[in-house]
């Protein structure tokens, strides 16, 4: 090789790092109430440097692509589900988060309350599984900031939302709900008060069928209206 013919490689080379721009992806932390406790879906990462450890699903994103279709399509194919409550929780852009290349991640939180549906998993993914929120294992790239925040969300929002609806089936008991609430939110609810304004929002349609078993039968409740609502919760 020339001299001059280093001089030209350098210099694109130089030219091509500067003109480099970060890319972007999508990542989704998906709850469901399941078994008396809040979970979230993780898969084990198949390929690359963070082989062999656990992280969220997610990928990046196409020319192209909207935000909101690449996380949804994502989630489909991480876990087989297509009709789940998904919001936009931030933007993480640290340029060392991952360690291959500067990648952005948009963030998302996914509600579930159909867990046990989860029927597929990506072929970039060597497993998936449910997991306790208080028992996660060591997460890959900033996936362990990604779950703070969307806990946090999770708990703001249900004191000033009825977003619980996506989390519980369509006909539940009043002590299913309280249970939600009580292990999310980690403290006792003043159960008479709580009752009270639940029953007071309007938020909850009474059904005529009840829920038998070993114990006296218990009242079945659904949400009236099913979307999200502003309201005081708590």
């Amino acid at each position: 090789m020339t001299r001059g013919a280093g001089r030209l490689r350098t210099a694109a080379t130089t030219r091509l790092s500067r003109d480099a721009r970060p890319r972007v992806a999508v990542d989704t932390i998906l709850f469901a109430f399941r078994d008396h406790q809040l979970q979230c879906y993780l898969v084990e990462l198949a390929r690359g440097e963070a082989a062999g450890q656990w992280a969220f699903p997610g990928r990046l994103v196409r020319i192209g692509e909207k935000l909101d279709e690449a996380a949804r399509a994502d989630l489909a194919a991480s876990t087989g589900l297509r009709d789940v409550y998904l919001e936009q929780l931030f933007t993480f852009g640290d340029p060392t988060r991952d360690p291959r290349t500067h990648v952005v991640s948009v963030a998302y939180m996914g509600l579930t309350a159909a867990p046990e549906t989860v029927s597929a998993c990506s072929a970039k993914y060597a497993q998936g599984r449910w997991c306790g929120v208080e028992r996660l294992p060591r997460l890959a790239y900033d996936h362990p900031q990604m779950a703070d925040y969307a806990l946090n969300r999770l708990r703001a929002k249900l004191e000033y939302t009825n977003i619980a609806l996506y989390l519980l089936p369509p006909a539940f008991t009043f002590a299913q709900l309280e249970e939600l609430y009580a292990t999310v939110l980690e403290r006792e609810l003043d159960r008479r008060n709580f009752r009270r304004r639940i029953l007071a929002s309007g938020l909850l349609r009474r059904l005529s069928q009840e829920r038998r078993g070993a114990h006296r039968p218990a009242a079945l409740y659904e949400f009236a209206p099913r979307s999200l609502r502003t309201i005081e919760m708590l």
